[in-house]
């Protein structure tokens, strides 16, 4: 049996409750600088994973101490480094053989690629299948809302990055209009020219014209207001922590907001540690890591900043041999019901905001 770990962390200060109660009574500073001098520790272990085919696979999820802000600056990046490779020591020594980088373990420094260096078991970032099935859920979103997509706009916001880059690419295809958000003019024009029908901006207003929006930033708080969304569109969230505001569930029902990447796991699998999503479901870019398990498939699979189409139709493929589905539409830790849906759907006919 080939058996894998997977990385997760606090997004918040306060989320280092989970594993340390007495977090919840002190200031975020302090919590913090409580964090930054921990090291690795397991959280659970997880069994019943079981393929289509036969096949099974175990594995471990394994704390990295550290916050998004912690990770992407407010730290030195050696220090970053250090801590999750030794979450993959300590995986190892558990008997994984390969480790999923959750969250900003996947984002923070070149993607991977230097972990990987130094890592005693393979590593993979899970950004592949995340691609697959953000791309998946978007796609099927628009088709419930009766969306004509030659019509029809697509906005990828983060796409610049190793997943928008590739949404960017596939989705252009499916859409009449692609328009690029990134943080970087000049890297985002050059995305402009391999993506036929795109215009390039730094501006979020830009989505306002847009059906669909796919956002995968790296932004440690919200990038997506009520006043950037046009009525009746779909918003996959792939981004953790989400780039959409709350605010947008309060004030926007005429909008289908989905999160990106709720994949349903084969088996009976037992998770033993709450993420936020209902039970035998996890996060695609998880799930890319149980595949190559169940496959056994030890190896460095998705590192770095770009994902090549392949690896994304390569993970698909692997999804439907093995069993894994994307799982029901999720919003803001609830349900997509079908009122939701025929709220956005009225929506976009008529073409103006339902109040809230």
């Amino acid at each position: 049996m080939t058996r894998f770990a997977f990385i997760v962390h606090p997004l918040t200060p306060k989320d280092a409750a989970k594993k340390y109660p007495i977090a919840q009574l002190f200031p975020d500073s302090w919590i913090e600088w409580f964090l930054a001098r921990k090291h690795p520790v397991l959280m659970s272990d997880i069994k019943g994973i079981k393929s289509l085919t036969g096949a099974t696979t175990e594995g471990w999820f394994i704390a990295c101490p550290l916050t998004p802000k912690q990770m992407m600056g407010e730290l030195p990046i050696e220090l970053v480094y250090e801590r999750i490779i030794e979450c993959t020591k300590r995986a190892a020594g558990f008997g994984a053989d390969i480790i999923g980088l959750g969250a900003f373990t996947s984002v923070v420094g070149d993607g991977g690629i230097t972990v990987a260096k130094h890592s005693p078991i393979a590593v993979t970032t899970g950004n592949s299948y995340t691609v697959a099935t953000a791309i998946e859920g978007t796609l099927k979103a628009c088709s419930m809302l009766d969306m004509n997509l030659r019509n029809s706009t697509v906005a990828i916001v983060g796409a610049t990055g190793s997943i928008g880059k590739t949404c960017a690419t596939l989705l252009g295809k499916e859409f009449g209009k692609t328009v690029l958000v990134g943080r970087d003019l000049e890297r985002t024009k050059a995305l402009e020219v391999l993506v036929p029908g795109s215009v390039a901006t730094i501006d979020i207003n830009a989505i306002r014209e847009a059906d669909a929006v796919v956002t995968v930033t790296s932004s440690d708080s919200a990038v997506i207001l009520p006043e950037h969304l046009k009525p009746g569109c779909v918003v996959c969230d792939v981004a953790r922590p989400r780039d959409v505001s709350i605010r947008v569930a309060k004030e926007r029902p005429d909008v289908l907001v989905i999160e990106g990447g709720v994949v349903s796991v084969p088996g009976d699998v037992q998770f033993k540690l709450n993420f936020g999503f209902p039970p035998q479901t996890a996060y695609a870019c998880m799930s890319e890591t149980m595949m190559l398990a169940l496959e056994n498939r030890p190896e460095s699979y998705t590192l770095g900043k770009d994902v090549s189409v392949e690896q994304v139709e390569e993970t698909q493929r692997l999804a439907r041999k093995h069993g894994f589905k994307l799982a029901g539409f999720r919003s803001f830790e609830k349900e997509v019901d079908q009122e939701s849906i025929r709220r956005a759907r009225e929506a976009r006919l008529r073409g103006i905001p339902t109040p809230a």
